[in-house]
This record gives structure tokens, C-alpha cells and sequence, in this order.
């Protein structure tokens, strides 16, 4: 298993950006695949974005071209850089890994856009 611990959610107006970071306690060049989800209240959780071992990102049909992902295999990290939020990207953001042995979510973060 691993430990994944997320940051940098917040409060931003519809327009703004932030970056979300999830450190995770074992080496990501370890893991097939790094991801973001999102879940809103009365709403399922979706994918985000994600990332595999050779660099390849897909994006749900909603952030693309608004959102980044990326991986910093020296720091352990995956970021989500997210731009020109909207209202409806207001949702708790998880991180996740999987591993052909074991599949992985941190505690969350917040993401709260006001219009």
C-alpha cells in the first residue's frame, strides 16, 4: 500500500487557478498509475486526469484544456495544476495510485469556486 497526502485546495473565484499536490510515501516511478478524482455532494466520484509510468494523460471532456497533470518522480508528487476555474469544479479532489497489487486514495482536499 501507499500513503497518499493531498494539498492545495481552497477558495478561488470562478476565473482563478490552483495547484493540488499529492505526496506519496513510496516511489511514484513505482506506480502504473497516478490520478485525480473528484466527488461533489450527491454526485458519484469521477476521474479528474491521470498519468501513467511513460508520461501518457487523459482528461475527463470537462477540464480538458484547463487542466494539468504532471509527475515529479524526484519528489514523489503529482500535481494538478487547474486554471480558469469554473462553479461546477467545485467538488473534494483525491488522489489515487494502482498498482497491478493494490489501489490506493488519499483523504481529500477541498475545492471550493465561487461564481
Amino acid at each position: 500500500q501507499v500513503q497518499l497526502v493531498e494539498s492545495g485546495g481552497g477558495l478561488v473565484q470562478a476565473g482563478g487557478s490552483l495547484r493540488l499536490s499529492c505526496v506519496a510515501s513510496i516511489k511514484i516511478s513505482s506506480i502504473n498509475i497516478m490520478g485525480w478524482y473528484r466527488q461533489a455532494p450527491g454526485n458519484q466520484r469521477e476521474l479528474v486526469a491521470a498519468i501513467v509510468l511513460g508520461g501518457s494523460t487523459t482528461y475527463a471532456d470537462s477540464v480538458k484544456g484547463r487542466f494539468t497533470i504532471s509527475r515529479d518522480n524526484a519528489k514523489n508528487t503529482v500535481n494538478l495544476q487547474m486554471n480558469s476555474l469554473k462553479p461546477e469544479d467545485t467538488a473534494s479532489y483525491y488522489c489515487n495510485a494502482k498498482t497491478p497489487a493494490f489501489g490506493s486514495w488519499g483523504q481529500g482536499t477541498q475545492v471550493t469556486v465561487s461564481s
